[in-house]
């Protein structure tokens, strides 16, 4: 089975913030199943990353870092208030962090934001 999450804007809740999706399909699963365990901070962002890749049939072009994939890839702010104490990386990106601690976004190797400027 492919899984995958994304966002879809102003189809449905006017957000593209991928973290918030991350935390509610996360927090979602464990109130649903009564399982805090059922699925971990990892598993949401494997779901964010390569699962999205799978479930588009593109996980030889995107989903993660590798040689020959698209260079696509975000640099996050670990020094904002949101990111301290940071025990876990998968665990913060899963339910601490926000959009806004985004501070650079690389898409197929092309810069779109560097040290938070819209380029």
């Amino acid at each position: 089975m492919r899984a995958g999450l994304g966002t879809d804007g102003p189809a449905s809740n006017n957000d593209l913030n991928m973290f918030e999706e991350i935390d509610l399909a996360l927090k979602l699963h464990k109130i649903t199943s009564g399982d805090p365990k059922v699925l971990s901070a990892r598993d949401g962002v494997e779901l964010a990353t390569i699962g999205g890749a799978r479930a588009l049939h593109l996980e030889d072009e995107i989903g993660s870092l590798e040689p020959g994939k698209r260079a696509d890839l975000i640099v996050i702010a670990t020094d904002a208030p949101s990111a301290q104490p940071l025990y876990d990386a998968y665990s913060h990106i899963a339910y601490a962090l926000k959009g806004t601690d985004v501070v650079t976004t690389m898409v197929n190797g092309r810069l779109l934001m560097e040290d938070g400027r819209m380029l």
